[in-house]
């Protein structure tokens, strides 16, 4: 028997003048991104996705914010202009404390109308100079100076009130920034010491001197400030008298 051959009709492959696309797409050919619709009516520059249009958006009206860009003000209407100085705006004052400083500098005619409004400002950096003068003559006593001032605030406090009896209105900020305003005497004794011979009477005399100008100020303006404690200004001069002559055994030992 012979073999019957049989015929299949196959249709010629034809491929594009441009090639295969499915192979230039694998071949990394760039196509282009997908780009939204752009809103016509929008009137936020933002949203039309369009950078150009932004800047001369923001550039026509000043801001989009509504407010010059860089310049003074803040959104919410609030200026830089009219803000109050930092130091201000800390409870430092430097005019006030040189007013209080040169105060003490005159035992003889005292002020107490400055002291009225108290602040630790100036305490805090007269403390700061006795230790740096302390440092200067080979003593680190910062925690020594600061403990004591707190114990020394608080012991005239005390003594203070007791004595005025239910009369007394001294408060504990108002004594301290006194106390602390009346070291200025022995912040300058210690200047003074870097100076002084280590051993003698000239030591002793001089840090003598110190702290009588100390205790006659802080007296006057214990008395002066608070109500009930000008019967007792006796007693009260001698707690400021023990006070000052603690502070100046620092610097003479």
């Amino acid at each position: 028997m012979g073999t019957v051959k049989k015929e299949f009709a196959v249709p010629p492959v034809v491929f594009p003048s441009g090639g295969n696309p499915n192979l230039q797409q694998r071949r990394g050919v760039a196509t282009a991104p997908f780009q939204p619709p752009r809103p016509t009516g929008s009137s936020i520059p933002f949203m039309s996705f369009d950078i150009g249009s932004a800047a001369a958006a923001s550039t026509s009206s000043g801001s989009i914010y509504g407010g010059p860009i860089g310049g003074g003000s803040v959104p919410g209407g609030a200026n830089f202009e009219d803000e109050e100085p930092l130091l201000d705006e800390l409870g430092i004052h430097p005019d006030q404390i040189w007013k209080k400083t040169k105060s003490i500098l005159n035992p003889f005619r005292i002020k107490p109308d400055v002291h009225k409004d108290s602040d630790l400002s100036g305490p805090i950096l007269l403390y700061m100079f006795f230790g740096l003068f302390q440092l200067l003559a080979g003593k680190i006593q910062f925690g020594v100076i600061l403990g004591w001032i707190v114990v020394s605030s608080i012991f005239l406090y005390v003594v203070f009130n007791m004595l005025a009896g239910r009369n007394g209105n001294l408060n504990l900020h108002t004594c301290t920034s006194v106390v602390g305003y009346c070291m200025l005497p022995v912040v300058l004794l210690s200047a003074v010491s870097l100076f002084l011979p280590q051993a003698g009477l000239v030591r002793f005399a001089v840090a003598g001197v110190f702290v009588l100008w100390a205790t006659r100020i802080c007296t006057s303006l214990m008395v002066s400030l608070a109500d009930g404690g000008d019967e007792h200004r006796g007693l009260i001069a001698y707690a400021c008298f023990l006070i000052f002559t603690l502070f100046s055994l620092l610097v003479i030992f």
